[in-house]
């Protein structure tokens, strides 16, 4: 009887264990990359909000960062709407020169 009942749920359990590692725990690493991320937004950092638009961080605050579209409107955008960090394609390529070097 205690074979039967472990026999029948060892699938399952398989099943779980497979999707842990092809879903959830990747999610979770890459949350935590995200957070990071925001966490160390400074001024001056250029990001990508999840609408697409490139702005300045003025004022990292606690809840909400005060960002710069142009030279005379700032928002303020909350932290769960930051896609990435932005970095120039000129940066990029000058950073992979310098490490050619």
């Amino acid at each position: 009887m205690q074979g039967d009942f472990l026999s029948s749920f060892l699938p399952l359990i398989v099943l779980f264990a497979i999707f842990w590692f092809l879903v959830i725990r990747p999610q979770q690493v890459q949350q935590k990359k995200h957070k990071a991320m925001v966490d160390a937004l400074e001024k001056g950092d250029k990001i990508i909000t999840n609408g697409g638009i490139i702005c300045e961080v003025l004022k990292p605050e606690e809840d909400f960062i005060k960002v710069k579209l142009n030279d005379e409107v700032v928002v303020r955008l909350d932290r769960a709407f930051v896609a990435k960090k932005y970095e120039p394609l000129n940066t990029q390529s000058k950073e992979a020169e310098s490490k050619l070097k």
